[in-house]
């Protein structure tokens, strides 16, 4: 029976789909780090306070790129080259979600609407990162070889979507609610279209390495295209909301040191 532990399952225990698996999420989170560390150096005068916790967070994400190293090198792995058409970063940012890089690389500070603009894309990623890192939580947080590294990076994402629900409403209680609402909901659309790119690029690579039958194949773009069309429908909705969440001040301490794997 097909479904999401015996795909992971899969994934996992084959060498090269594990080294495509984890060169993707390093390149990822290491991408996630370099942006977040730009974006804490180039915050406005006015939102100084906000300076480490931008760059608690792009510590984490620089660890779990780190995580996902070592865990390839636990089993005599090296990175491959990331197909384009899996970089999540990469796609997000060629449709508008996240700060340009070029703004990024200049030494210009950031303004307050782009601090906003930061926190909203990030509150619609990051919910997509805790939900997929909850899924392999449940599935494998007792697995020998991803456990340990499955569990810190989970809890990890809750703290990034619970600093990014509590800063996005101090924004909106200033008076960027409007800003904050139209900024969330264009996100999660684009957001939503890149997934489901990302997911049927990363299925194909996965089902030539693992020689995957055209029906396995088909029924699981068949699935991808179910979630979008729920997504796009009624899911989305869950991207946009904002509540006090009840991890409060999630990015107010330094990041916690990676396990050591090797």
């Amino acid at each position: 029976m097909l479904s999401a532990k015996s795909l992971f399952r899969e994934i996992l225990d084959n060498d090269e789909s594990f080294r495509l698996f984890c060169s993707i999420a390093a390149s990822g989170e290491s991408q996630g780090g370099w942006e977040n560390a730009r974006i804490a150096a180039l915050v406005p005068q006015s939102e100084r306070n906000l300076a480490p916790k931008i760059t608690r967070h792009g510590a984490d994400e620089d660890k779990h790129g780190r995580i996902f190293n070592a865990l390839m090198k636990k089993r005599g792995l090296t990175p491959v080259e990331v197909p384009s058409d899996t970089d999540y970063t990469m796609l997000l940012e060629r449709h508008g979600i996240g700060l340009a890089h070029d703004k990024l690389k200049s030494d210009e500070p950031l303004s307050v609407q782009d601090i906003v603009t930061y926190l909203a894309h990030s509150r619609v990623t990051e919910q997509r990162a805790s939900e997929e890192m909850e899924l392999l939580r449940k599935h494998f947080s007792d697995h020998p070889d991803v456990g340990r590294a499955v569990k810190m990076i989970s809890n990890d994402e809750d703290n990034h979507l619970a600093y990014c629900h509590e800063e996005l409403l101090r924004f909106a209680s200033a008076g960027h609610g409007r800003a904050i609402q139209r900024t969330l909901r264009e996100c999660a659309h684009a957001e939503i279209r890149v997934y489901r790119d990302v997911s049927l690029a990363v299925m194909a690579h996965m089902g030539r390495i693992l020689g995957w039958s055209r029906v396995r194949s088909a029924t699981l773009v068949a699935a991808i295209h179910a979630v979008y069309a729920y997504e796009r429908a009624l899911g989305w909705r869950r991207m946009v909301s904002l509540r006090m969440p009840e991890r409060r001040d999630a990015l107010g301490g330094p990041a916690a040191a990676a396990p050591e794997f090797v």
